[in-house]
């Protein structure tokens, strides 16, 4: 024989095999031949796969069948399939859910996989017509066992074996048949899974249109926080020339203070769409909240919304799960499930007040003060400032729009802005609640009438370490800030009736 027909037959073998059961063969291509009239060039043929496109389940044949049921048994127990509503008359398929299960937040999209992926489920190949031992296919012991169930009455069922060697096919046989087939692994992988893997792992759902959830306020109590922390809506936020910050809520506990948004938005929002690593009882009882140290959790968060509605979710001490990954057990309020939650989707475990309020100390806007008080050691500066035409409504206040007096004599009410704008900028490092007000007279202090919020504010520095001063709000002592902002201040005030740019780090 010549060496090229043998080539071409063992090619065919390979190729017969690679194809599971289909058939392939070679042709010569007449129009490519070589100086003695061979073939120098070969087109591979290969036909359908034996069995492939076979519909192994079916409502006795009929495309049309709606699945009653599906009911499915593997290695973690029983699974019953029911169908939660009918078929639309638009032509959408029926929804579906777990029977026993109604009660949680079932993933219908993923429990519909069990019944979509079985009717009409086709092969990819036929490996064994009349097989006798089904053992090797790992069909004697079924990965599951499906059965479906058609509104007509007709009953479909079908074993799932083991993967072929290749990983790319798995062996299905449809009970009452010995024949084996081969189908695709995504088609059956769910018929595997747990109940837990059906429940939906999102602990609250985010709002359905896509907006950011309306949150009226929310508290956040805890173990290691003596008084936690209570945030609410500013109703003011939107108004123009109000001052405050860019968020639009406001720290009222443990003291008051406006917010950043990019440290308090996951605080007050993050409830909403918390999705969990796992589940860790369903259908809990009363013993199983205690043992997972919710009955009087290590944290609690209150949040209300604008409409009236209001959630609690709790959550357990932190704890190391067996990959040593931090985590820790928490739930709903009202909720029969506890989820084990990983600690960085939880900020409420670890947030510290400070670490949501603004740092900024001065918050009024620059245009809203009628007269204001600065003084630091020897230094003093007094300001008043006067609209040029008053009552009349500004839409965007400039500093043209103005007069300032600096210690009674007329300045660029320009440059008064600039001496404030430093003062805004001035910002705390941490809270200092709990320190005692000093006795004696401040190292600097700021006064200041606000005409929109109608109240005087003052802000006093008390000398506290070799690097840091106490300020005092209104009386209570509320942060510390680096000392080199007293220097500067001082400097600053020198510089006023000056022109000099005015010093804004320190």
């Amino acid at each position: 024989m010549k060496k090229q027909a043998k080539g071409i037959i063992a090619l065919s073998a390979v190729l017969a095999a690679l194809l599971g059961g289909g058939y392939a063969y070679m042709k010569l291509n007449p129009e490519d031949s070589g100086e003695n009239g061979g073939s120098s060039n070969m087109e591979l043929l290969a036909t359908t796969a034996d069995g492939e496109g076979t519909v192994l389940v079916s409502d006795n044949g009929s495309e049309e069948g709606v699945v009653k049921k599906a009911v499915i048994i593997n290695d973690s127990g029983k699974l019953t399939v029911v169908r939660k509503s009918a078929p639309a008359e638009d032509g959408n398929a029926p929804a579906y859910t777990l029977d026993g299960f109604t009660d949680l937040k079932v993933d219908e999209m993923m429990v519909s996989t069990l019944v979509n992926n079985g009717n009409g489920l086709t092969a990819k190949s036929a490996v064994a017509r009349g097989c006798d031992d089904v053992s090797k296919y790992g069909l004697d012991k079924p990965e599951a066992t499906v059965e479906i169930v058609y509104e007509s009455g007709n009953t479909v069922k079908f074993l799932v074996g083991d993967k072929t060697p290749s990983g790319e096919s798995v062996y299905v046989m449809v009970d009452g048949s010995r024949d084996v087939y081969s189908v695709a692994p995504s088609l059956v992988a769910n018929y595997s899974k747990t109940v837990k893997d059906f429940i939906s792992t999102t602990i609250l759902e985010k709002p359905a249109d896509g907006t950011e959830p309306d949150v009226k306020s929310l508290r956040v109590e805890r173990d290691d926080l003596k008084d936690g922390f209570y945030l609410e809506y500013d109703n003011n936020s939107g108004v123009a020339h109000s001052g405050g910050t860019s968020s639009s809520y406001k720290m009222h506990e443990p003291t008051e203070s406006y917010l950043t948004v990019e440290r308090s938005t996951d605080v007050i929002t993050g409830m909403f769409g918390l999705s969990a690593s796992d589940i860790y009882v369903m259908h809990c009882k009363e013993d199983d909240i205690k043992n997972a140290g919710l009955s009087k959790p290590f944290c609690k968060v209150d949040c209300e919304m604008k409409d009236g509605k209001k959630y609690e979710l709790l959550l357990s001490e932190v704890f190391a799960d067996n990959s040593g990954k931090k985590c820790c057990y928490g739930m709903l309020g009202g909720d029969n499930v506890i989820y084990i939650i990983s600690e960085d989707k939880a900020p409420w475990l670890t947030v510290q007040p400070i670490d949501v309020a603004s740092r900024m100390l001065i918050t009024s806007y620059v245009w809203n003060i009628t007269d204001m008080t600065v003084s630091s050691g020897s230094e003093k500066a007094e300001f008043v400032i006067t609209q040029n035409e008053p009552g009349k409504k500004l839409d965007s206040p400039q500093s043209e729009d103005f007069k300032a007096t600096y210690n009674g004599k007329e300045i660029d009410a320009e440059r008064y802005r600039q001496f404030y704008a430093f003062l805004n900028g001035a910002n705390a490092e941490e809270f200092a609640l709990e320190a005692p007000v000093p006795a004696g007279e401040p190292m600097a202090s700021i006064k200041f009438n606000d005409s929109y919020r109608g109240k005087t504010e003052t802000y006093e520095f008390y000398d506290d370490s070799v690097m840091r001063v106490l300020i005092v709000v209104d009386g209570k002592s509320k942060y510390y800030c680096t000392k080199s902002f007293v220097s500067v201040l001082t400097d600053n005030i020198r510089k006023i009736d000056g022109t000099d740019d005015f010093v804004t780090t320190w």
